[in-house]
């Protein structure tokens, strides 16, 4: 079974669902419903990639409190082996707003702080996390950015998510720096054929940028642009996670070995699964559906 480290964040979130997104003016607004339920995009890639088959260890913050327990215990009882560094601040814990377009407005009501590494065993534990691992994905987050060059030291591959990157925030940076592979969306982009066609002839063994609906472009080394349209989703449940699972079922098809158009294709299946379900990750893609690609 491949291996994954999966490096980033995690929390325990409110999910309020209102039919707009309110305006910023004093009013009331009506939940049409609400729950609580794990969130962060390292809990959602590790939750998709160990249903698809990968085994996975994930590195996070965790507080010593409530909201700790239940990530804990929601990872786990998926398979996920957690290796939590205390967080002096407790679990993160953010409070989301969704609408009926699947936008969000997201809360932070509490940010995760690494408690001091005094003895050196977070450092160590995470440094054997990373030597056996075949892929190590580093997600965007303060406390990864020490393990971006123990992985690159180990000659690790790492994979990063750099989400809603401009193509200029000094954040990013590091993360797009340290990467083999990089993913991220056409949001704040203002050309995104051009981006992903720079950075694979800068270097970048494979770039993907995801285009919500209108599904994803994608380039390797050596190779063509492509694109491949979304997956059709009969009613999209829950947006929260769709790109994490895209992501992971890329990764999942890349450690079988498939070429870049599998991968593809497998990507917009597990996008489909989470789009469709209330969780973080969805139902595995049933083997032997087809989606088209054609070249951009």
């Amino acid at each position: 079974m491949p291996r994954v480290h999966v490096i980033g964040p995690v929390s325990w979130n409110l999910l309020v669902h209102v039919p707009e997104l309110p305006e910023p003016r004093p009013h009331t607004v009506f939940a049409e419903r609400h729950h609580e339920t794990l969130g962060g995009t390292s809990a959602g890639k590790a939750l998709n990639l160990r249903r698809l088959g990968v085994d996975v260890t994930l590195s996070t913050l965790l507080g010593d409190d409530a909201a700790g327990e239940r990530v804990l215990r929601e990872l786990r009882g998926a398979g996920v082996q957690v290796l939590a560094r205390r967080s002096t601040e407790g679990t993160e814990r953010h409070a989301n707003l969704m609408d009926a377009r699947g936008r969000r407005l997201s809360v932070y009501l509490t940010l995760p702080e690494a408690a001091p590494d005094t003895t050196g065993e977070c450092r160590e534990r995470q440094r054997a996390a990373i030597a056996a691992a075949d892929v190590v994905v580093a997600d965007l987050a303060d406390h990864t950015r020490a393990a971006l060059p123990a992985a690159r030291a180990a000659g690790k591959e790492v994979w990063c998510d750099l989400h809603d990157y401009d193509g200029s925030s000094t954040f990013h940076e590091e993360f797009l720096a340290a990467a083999d592979v990089v993913f991220l969306s056409d949001e704040r982009l203002a050309d995104p054929e051009a981006f992903v066609r720079a950075q694979v002839a800068a270097g970048k063994r494979l770039v993907v940028c995801t285009q919500g609906a209108r599904g994803a472009l994608a380039a390797e080394r050596g190779g063509e642009l492509r694109h491949v349209p979304a997956a059709e989703v009969p009613e999209v449940v829950d947006t929260n996670g769709a790109g994490d699972a895209f992501f992971a079922g890329f990764l999942a098809a890349s450690l079988d070995g498939a070429g870049l158009e599998e991968c593809l294709h497998r990507a917009t299946l597990s996008a489909a699964a989470c789009l469709a379900s209330w969780e973080l990750a969805g139902a595995p893609p049933a083997a032997g559906e087809s989606q088209g690609l054609v070249p951009a």
